[in-house]
């Protein structure tokens, strides 16, 4: 298999650049290659090694095309996944689960193009679930949101990367947002499966327990609950439905186009939940019947002006009650985290549609 894939041809140009790592990083920087961070030098040799890690790639040509990428209207091939998980930091085995976030991407419904140039600057997060996710160490365990890992750190960085080298996306060309989010550098993160008291999101998607999968959702902002004081799985529910009521939430203007939402519940809290008789189903119902804002509160503010509200909405009412989301199906409900009585959601873009898909492992 190494023998097959050192003898094919990659289609990428060779550059020469002075052995020395800061005129390398000079080099990257100038050609806007990079996301303002030091770079690893996609050397030849490291770029067929990532190449090697994955099945697909020893079963095809490097320059096997998974689509167009808009705006730049780009190939997406292989090789160029492969350039920038190299460049990202990945060792050769986070590969394929680079490759099913650039899949799960690459699908009409997630609008990648969208995403990422919106001056709400929202962020691809990619959440892995299966038993990749301990076999990698991609953490999805005491602050997974955050640094000191690097599966968790290079796999989001590279589909940033790809995101913004084939794509074009770059800020202030492009990319458009006013203020982006630091998850635009890298977000990635596993569920808890071990501390979750009800069955992971890929099961519950209809997969085997032993297959491994991800989830990417266009985000526009994390926002943290904390919930220290009550036990019972309907107040903390309570607590955190709170947090999602306000004119500014532009999820409520954007329910048209399916705006959706991921939950992130802390081991803790999910505890309590599932200890009060609930289900991921009944979470779900619970937050679409409860996190709605009056028209009275919407209209003419925030995002008023593109709204894009189903038929239903009756405007000329100042009690009609708009949901946060169109479907209870569309809340994604996650378990994460460590100890510590801390859970997060996380606002959907009101434009892409959260895509899921399997990690081809090799055996």
């Amino acid at each position: 298999m190494q023998n097959r894939t050192e003898s094919t041809t990659l289609n990428a140009r060779r550059i020469d650049i002075e052995n020395s790592f800061d005129a390398i990083q000079d080099y990257y920087a100038a050609q806007g290659w990079t996301d303002g961070l030091p770079v690893v030098p996609a050397t030849e040799p490291l770029v067929r090694r990532m190449l090697e890690a994955c099945p697909e790639a020893l079963s095809g040509p490097p320059g096997h095309s998974l689509g167009i990428m808009h705006p730049r209207n780009a190939r997406v091939t292989l090789e160029k996944i492969a350039i920038n998980a190299v460049m990202a930091g990945c060792r050769p085995e986070y590969f394929p689960v680079v490759l099913a976030a650039v899949k799960a991407v690459m699908k009409e419904e997630f609008n990648v193009a969208g995403v990422s140039s919106t001056t709400g600057g929202a962020a691809p997060v990619i959440i892995v679930n299966g038993p990749v996710a301990s076999r990698l160490d991609i953490n999805g365990d005491a602050g997974c949101f955050g640094p000191g890992y690097r599966a968790n750190a290079s796999i989001g960085r590279a589909l940033r990367l790809l995101i913004r080298n084939v794509g074009g996306l770059v800020p202030g060309e492009m990319d458009k947002a006013t203020l982006a989010l630091p998850g635009r550098y890298t977000f990635c993160f596993s569920e808890n499966e071990a501390r979750s008291p009800w069955e992971p999101r890929h099961v519950e998607l209809g997969r085997d327990a032993g297959t491994s999968m991800v989830t990417v959702a266009g985000i526009r902002g994390v926002y943290p609950v904390m919930e220290t004081t009550v036990s019972t799985g309907l107040e903390v529910l309570a607590t955190i439905v709170g947090t999602m009521r306000g004119s500014a939430v532009s999820n409520y203007y954007q329910i048209g186009t399916g705006a959706q939402i991921v939950l992130v519940l802390c081991p803790e809290h999910a505890d309590d939940i599932a200890g009060s008789g609930l289900s991921k189903e009944d979470v779900r119902q619970y937050v679409y019947h409860n996190a709605r804002m009056p028209i009275a509160q919407l209209k003419g503010v925030a995002h008023y002006g593109n709204r894009n509200w189903p038929a239903w909405v009756d405007e000329d009412n100042p009690n009609t009650m708009v949901p946060l989301v169109r479907d209870p199906k569309d809340i994604a409900i996650v378990v994460a985290g460590g100890d510590g009585r801390h859970s997060a959601w996380l606002a959907g873009w009101g434009v892409t549609r959260m895509t899921t898909q399997d990690i081809d492992l090799p055996e």
